[in-house]
């Protein structure tokens, strides 16, 4: 056989695969979508009409209807955004640590963090809770924010990101007499941006997204996050009376991860590229 027909067809087929994989994998976020414009009621009788009319906005417009949801959106807001900062500046403080420095006990530490990984949300959430109250910080932003500061994923990340960077570069900088913080920020950082917008796409999925620590520390209905606000608008029987205003609040959720994975998916690309040349 021609090795250029080959070659052709085998395209074909890996190109074939690749459109199925991403129709499935776009076809439940279709019918969310979908099913948000429907009437309830309509969707209580059948959900298999997706693109015939009638079409509806009410269910969007009873979420704007709730008189705290652009507080918790902001609530959302500056945790995610808070948590995501402080997380790159630690993650890359203590990395870069790891990497470059030496000081004793360092191989023990390191593994010490790299045992949290393997240590689930929810083990801690009764000492986080009970030390958080003894600190009064329930019902706060730093309630919020500081527990999501341990991050072994992100120490690890940086950690392994460093070392990957040619040590050269650092001891030129370090010959023209540029002290080790100014090497940090201005040679290292910079050469970090995918690793950290990696991570910070990461940290800021995560800090949106969660809903077990806010549901414990947020008891008050205007400390709420977003994923916890919208939860409490839920009815006992949401799933089958209110099918199209659940799905509403899932696209409503989603919108803003959606629009800053679109601003970042070039580092994050860039960022998988440099793994898999480093891998090679």
């Amino acid at each position: 056989m021609n090795p250029n027909l080959s070659n052709r067809w085998g395209n074909r087929v890996i190109f074939g695969a690749t459109v199925l994989a991403a129709i499935a994998w776009v076809a439940p976020l279709l019918w969310i979508l979908a099913l948000s414009f429907k009437p309830n009621e309509l969707l209580a009788q059948r959900t298999d009409i997706l693109l015939a009319p009638p079409y509806t906005l009410k269910n969007y417009s009873d979420i704007l209807g709730t008189s705290l949801v652009f507080r918790w959106i902001a609530n959302s807001c500056v945790v995610a955004f808070g948590q995501t900062v402080l997380v790159l500046l630690l993650s890359s403080l203590a990395g870069y640590g790891f990497a470059r420095t030496e000081f004793p006990g360092k191989t023990w530490l390191y593994r010490l963090v790299l045992a949290g990984l393997a240590v689930p949300q929810t083990a801690v959430v009764i000492p986080l809770h009970r030390m958080f109250a003894d600190w009064g910080l329930h019902n706060s932003y730093p309630g919020l924010i500081l527990p999501g500061l341990a991050a072994p994923f992100g120490v690890f990340l940086m950690t392994q990101y460093f070392r990957a960077i040619p040590r050269d570069l650092e001891e030129a900088a370090l010959l023209d007499n540029a002290s080790r913080w100014t090497v940090f920020t201005r040679v290292i950082l910079p050469l970090s941006l995918p690793a950290q917008a990696t991570l910070g796409i990461v940290t800021f999925l995560s800090a949106w997204n969660d809903y077990l620590w806010p549901l414990i520390s947020a008891t008050q209905s205007d400390h709420y996050t977003l994923t916890l606000g919208l939860a409490s608008t839920q009815t006992n029987f949401a799933q089958s009376e209110g099918l199209g205003f659940l799905m509403a609040q899932a696209v409503f959720a989603a919108v803003p991860v959606l629009v800053l994975y679109a601003f970042f998916q070039q580092y994050i690309v860039a960022a998988v590229a440099g793994a898999k040349v480093r891998q090679a």
